[in-house]
């Protein structure tokens, strides 16, 4: 954080100034490892069985925060009796379809609601990216679940969670994570005391811990650990995502993401969802709990938004104009497509492929096989650039004369350049004004778009093509204004926060909206940030002139509430759980709630309140139902539906790996998105023979003197000057095994592409032993390219394409690799090195990548069945029994 975020983290060393414990956890020693209390390094892919250990240390000496636990969450919730679990499988949970690679959820259910489950094992989930719709709101479950109070029920989830994590022992995160056990329960203690009624403990992660092929997985181990220890909801507590970017969360909220429309409303699937009715129900599902039951308002609000005054009830408000998804649209797909000839014309913005994204090689590819690319960045960066100065020249993949694409580059104006809102890691959207006119023919992004729409609305307006109407409808007049007709970005803000139809009213919030075609919203979540027609996302009223949660600071989604499920910082009857953490609480005199925060709860409905018989949507949810999205009002311990990869987390070994998974049979996810193609050959991992070829693991992260892939920081002189070269960290262990020379050259090579880089050999790395072998692990920096001021090799280049099942986001944040000193070759030469490794990794063209990897499932893993990992390698049955 401090390497990544140094501005956020300002506000850690004010809370260590206060008495805060900082840990950091890091497979590399960085400049917040020498701030914070205690530093532990970690085996890159680990970190599931770290988490899994503390979950452990909870249940085991009974420091879970018992009243919130049993009030708040699913833990009294009784699970069926045909739920098998890692324990019983060697890895794999009830319900594996080893031919499709995914769970059927039905033995995942609570007692006697097995016939309930939404997904079937299929498979179409995973390639929708179906888990990231879930984003915001919990997966139906019917609101009536048997439980048991007393926690003590085999089968409830809390006996369940205490079952799955027992072989998470301090023994064994040191075996499988390589820290020491007095630094794991230095952690576990410390996590465990700053927790409860009077103390909160916050959780932040980077976001790329999201980036292996188990990272939502990783989350939701640290979201157990925190609903356990009643950090949810309250102030100081919570789980903090740092975003790259400054705008990530506003490019999910109003999303660039295939699966997603604006306000996390899924996409409609072609097959799942014919009719606007059968999509909304999926979305709402008649009969859950929650604040999701008003999706229809929020579903026809977008769609007037879109279309305007063609939306109307008697087309459905022209739901058959919109998209429909018909598999895996993501980005790594696509690439792919390109290579195969399938797609002819791209847009990238804000992006560089050729340099940030996973397997560079392939990324350059199948840019080379376009018809056509549009490009429109700040700098001519390597993805305008590839068709001439990438390594594939040299190689003669790529011939320039003879590429296909034809690349049109735009550039565009930076943030300082345009006015409009970011969205922060906090939901905080800050309106910023424009500083400067960008230089020459620089435009916005919302000067490009509107302009093209209106461009191809022109060209269009005499056709008669049923498949045209759906352009030419769209409500599209935004007011421009200056010599370039630029569209005013806050009347773009206001249809965001949207509008009573009828009278152009701007809504004060998002219970306004209504599911008859009255209201227009562009984004629900987002409604209120004009309201009272004020722009309140441009509110800077000073720390010093308000209260601590400074509600007055820009404007927070949804509802300018500032800490979600906050209905949880106070006791069931409403009673903050201690007068030093009140936040929220129940005042019976004025019949509301009220607090420092907007309250995440109907403002008067009391703690007693019951729903009648049958009530669902807001009217379904108790009034202490303090998890108001989640279709059964509880935070999910246990997932029995959603989660595409397990109910609860375990530790598989990331994709490539050097070692065996000590703690199952099952060596990787076995739902793990993996690409059969030419161009995507995966490095062997145990059990596969020649794993011991790439020896060493490999992690990337960021430095501060760069950002991403380099287009903004590689071309300003003073920042090329504090990074200059592209490099890699090593051990000093590491330098003498292999004939590392500190500030020489090292070429680092995968069954991918061979890189180069110079060496600085430190002690920040540490060698970890690791089930009894010494793990070497190296680091490097992601920001270099062929362009710029200061250039080098991609250390994304290194990386294949595998996707967690549930987000379908790539394992970019560990690999395997050799590590040879000198230069890397260039030309052919750089084709045979890595065709050498390929053949002597049995890396060939027809080799299947194996998912299961377990007797449990009808695999020839010896090794699963005779060693200590799995007690119950052995039992009777298929798993989807």
């Amino acid at each position: 954080m401090a390497e990544a975020h140094p501005v956020g983290f300002q506000w850690v060393m004010e809370a260590k100034k206060r008495g805060a414990k900082v840990f950091h956890v890091d497979p590399r020693f960085t400049r917040t490892s020498a701030l914070a209390d205690t530093y532990l390094p970690i085996r890159a892919g680990t970190d599931i069985a770290l988490l899994g250990g503390v979950v452990r240390y909870i249940l085991d000496n009974e420091l879970d925060f018992r009243e919130y636990v049993l009030a708040y969450t699913n833990a009294a919730n009784i699970v069926s009796e045909q739920f098998a679990d890692t324990e019983d499988l060697d890895g794999l949970f009830s319900g594996y379809n080893p031919d499709t690679g995914s769970y059927d959820h039905a033995s995942w259910q609570y007692e006697g609601q097995e016939g309930s489950a939404r997904i079937r094992g299929t498979g179409k989930e995973r390639d929708s990216a179906s888990g990231l719709e879930h984003e915001s709101h919990g997966e139906p479950v019917p609101t009536q679940a048997p439980r048991d109070e007393t926690l003590q029920h085999p089968r409830c989830v809390y006996q369940i969670l205490k079952r799955h994590f027992s072989r998470y022992t301090p023994e064994m995160v040191a075996r499988v994570c390589g820290i020491p056990e007095e630094k794991f329960l230095e952690l576990a203690r410390a996590w465990t005391e700053n927790s409860g009624r009077e103390r909160t403990g916050a959780l932040v992660y980077s976001v790329g811990w999201t980036q292996h092929s188990v990272g939502v997985q990783y989350i939701r181990t640290g979201s157990i650990i925190q609903t356990l220890l009643g950090n949810m909801g309250r102030p100081g507590g919570g789980i903090l995502a740092l975003r790259g970017h400054a705008s990530i969360q506003g490019s999910t909220d109003i999303p660039t993401l295939f699966n997603l429309l604006p306000g996390y409303l899924p996409m409609p699937h072609h097959a799942d969802h014919p009719t606007f009715d059968e999509w909304v129900d999926s979305i709402r599902r008649p009969g859950q709990k929650g604040f999701w039951g008003n999706s229809r308002a929020f579903a026809t609000s977008l769609l007037k938004a879109y279309w305007g005054d063609a939306a109307t009830p008697e087309n459905d408000f022209c739901y058959g104009y919109m998209p429909r998804m018909t598999g895996d649209h993501g980005t790594y797909q696509q690439v792919l497509n390109m290579i195969d000839g399938r797609v002819k014309g791209y847009f990238l913005l804000g992006q560089n492929p050729a340099v940030g994204s996973a397997h560079g090689r392939a990324q350059r590819l199948g840019m080379a096989n376009l018809d056509w690319l549009v490009v429109r960045d700040l700098f001519m960066i390597e993805s305008a650039t590839f068709w001439k100065n990438s390594p594939e020249i040299a190689t003669g993949e790529i011939v320039p004369e003879e590429c296909r694409t034809e690349v049109f580059f735009l550039p565009a104006a930076s943030h300082v350049e345009k006015e409009g809102t970011f969205t922060q890691t906090q939901r905080l959207l800050q309106w910023r004004e424009k500083a400067v006119d960008p230089p020459g023919d620089a435009r916005s992004e919302l000067w490009f778009f509107y302009h093209l729409g209106r461009v191809l609305r022109e060209k269009l307006a005499v056709s008669t093509e049923r498949r045209d109407r759906a352009l030419l409808d769209l409500a599209w007049d935004y007011p421009t204004h200056g010599p370039h007709a630029e569209p005013s970005a806050e009347a773009v803000l206001k249809e965001i926060n949207g509008y009573e139809v009828a009278t152009g009213r701007l809504l004060n919030a998002f219970v306004e909206a209504r599911d008859d075609g009255s209201t227009a919203v562009g984004c629900w979540i987002y409604s209120g940030v004009y309201a009272d027609g004020v722009n309140q996302a441009a509110r800077r009223r000073s720390r010093h002139e308000q209260d601590w949660v400074a509600a007055e600071w820009g404007w927070a989604w949804p509802a300018n509430r500032r800490t979600l499920y906050n209905r949880a910082s106070a006791d069931p009857e409403g009673r903050p759980w201690s007068e030093r953490k009140k936040y929220v609480w129940w005042d019976p005199d004025a019949g509301e709630w009220t607090g420092y925060d907007v309250p995440d709860f109907e403002k008067t409905k009391p703690p007693s309140y019951r729903p009648p018989e049958g009530a669902s949507g807001p009217a379904g949810l108790a009034g202490d139902d303090a998890f108001v999205m989640q279709g059964d009002g509880k935070a999910w311990l246990y997932a029995p539906t959603g989660v595409l990869d397990g109910p609860l987390p375990a530790h598989y070994e990331p994709a490539e790996s050097p070692m065996r998974n000590p703690l199952y049979g099952q060596q990787a996810n076995p739902t793990r998105k993996i690409y059969e193609h030419p161009v995507n050959r995966m490095n062997p991992s145990p059990p596969e023979p020649h794993s011991e070829v790439f020896p060493y693991v490999f992690t990337v992260s960021r430095l501060t003197e760069h950002h991403t892939a380099g287009g903004m920081s590689r071309t300003v002189p003073r920042l090329a000057e504090l990074q200059p070269e592209m490099f890699v960290e090593v051990s000093p262990e590491l330098a003498g095994e292999v004939g590392l020379a500190h500030l020489g050259w090292a070429h680092l090579i995968s069954g991918r592409a061979a890189i180069e880089a110079r060496v600085l050999v430190t002690d920040r790395l540490t060698p970890l032993r690791v089930d009894g072998r010494i793990i070497h692990q190296v680091w490097l920096p992601y920001h270099f390219g062929s362009e710029g001021l200061v250039t080098g090799d991609s250390a994304n280049d290194l990386f294949g394409i595998t996707l967690d099942p549930n987000v379908l986001i790539q394992e970019s944040k560990v690999g395997t690799c050799d590590v040879r000193p000198g230069r890397r070759p260039t030309g052919p030469a750089l084709l045979d090195l890595v065709g050498d490794y390929q053949r002597r990794a049995g890396m060939t063209p027809d080799r299947k990548v194996p998912l299961v990897t377990t007797d449990a499932a009808g695999g020839d893993d010896a090794a699963g069945s005779t060693d200590e990992r799995s007690p119950a390698a052995h039992q009777d049955g298929e798993p989807d029994a």
